[in-house]
């Protein structure tokens, strides 16, 4: 199998590095060419024109991935593309529209779903062991945070990091959001201030059904890398610490963990609860 793969910063070569034992043949591209050039020659791989491959990676910068999606769309190439599908609402949904006209195998990369740990709690809610989900809580810390150029084009904590969060909610639970109120904390490094972002953050979810989920985040956990998520439901409380079918984390999953973020950040921004309606019109 001939894989392409666009874009070679620091996600990109990781996934470079993993494609180069797995694929007879990885096809990289990147804006850089001498970058491009140099990977090819020490991974062993082809530089050239990765749209002529079987299936396609898309590691480049958030604001391309639009563009790069319903290219690959429109030409049916089965595509992986890193989080988010598309910097916005508007643009997500024109993504998943191309994907849904083409029937194109889209896969975007909410990881979370393929943790034993995680896949272990929803079944034992959806078995019942855990009664009826009253209460949720989700954490993810960072050990450090990104590098400050970054963060102006990141989208913020909610969009950048906490869309993991917003999605294996979801995906776990089984559950639409209704309301989201959030704030956050400036307690670290100014470049996060100045960019209209936080560092540390925390938000109140309501779900459709009433159930409660409290969120926490980080850029500068002394721990080191911390995700977890507690289920607490009326029979007992369950806790996670750390072939070819469907794909489990479509466009249009992106874009309900998207409209979560979109959420959070206006209601940070507010100060006040945000409906999940005010964002999904």
């Amino acid at each position: 199998m001939r894989v392409g793969l666009i874009g070679l910063g620091r996600i990109g070569l990781f996934h470079a590095e993993t494609l180069t034992r797995l694929v007879d043949d990885l096809i990289v591209a990147d804006a850089d060419q001498d970058h491009a050039a140099e990977v090819a020659g020490r991974l062993g791989s082809t530089l050239g024109d990765p749209w002529s491959a079987d299936a396609l990676v898309i590691a480049t910068p958030t604001s391309t991935h639009a563009e790069l999606l319903v290219r690959a769309c429109e030409r049916r190439i089965p595509v992986f593309c890193e989080k988010p599908a598309a910097p916005t609402v508007v643009e997500t949904i024109r993504v998943a529209e191309a994907a849904e006209r083409g029937g194109t195998l889209v896969h975007i990369g909410f990881q979370r779903r393929f943790d034993a740990g995680f896949a272990a709690a929803r079944q034992a809610l959806f078995d019942g062991e855990l009664g009826e989900l009253h209460r949720a809580h989700l954490l993810t810390g960072d050990p450090r945070p990104p590098a400050p150029e970054y963060v102006p084009s990141s989208g913020g904590i909610f969009r950048d990091c906490h869309i993991h969060d917003f999605d294996i909610l979801r995906w776990v639970t089984g559950l639409e959001a209704d309301t989201v109120y959030a704030t956050g904390a400036n307690r670290g490094e100014p470049f996060f201030a100045e960019a209209g972002d936080v560092d540390t953050s925390a938000a109140v979810i309501t779900m459709a059904d009433g159930t409660l989920v409290t969120l926490q985040g980080s850029r500068y956990n002394g721990a080191g890398y911390d995700v977890r998520m507690e289920l607490a439901g009326t029979r007992a409380t369950w806790a996670v610490g750390r072939g070819e079918r469907d794909s489990p984390c479509t466009v249009r999953d992106a874009l309900a963990a998207l409209h979560l973020a979109e959420a959070a950040d206006l209601s940070r921004r507010d100060g006040r609860p945000v409906q999940l309606a005010e964002v999904t019109k």
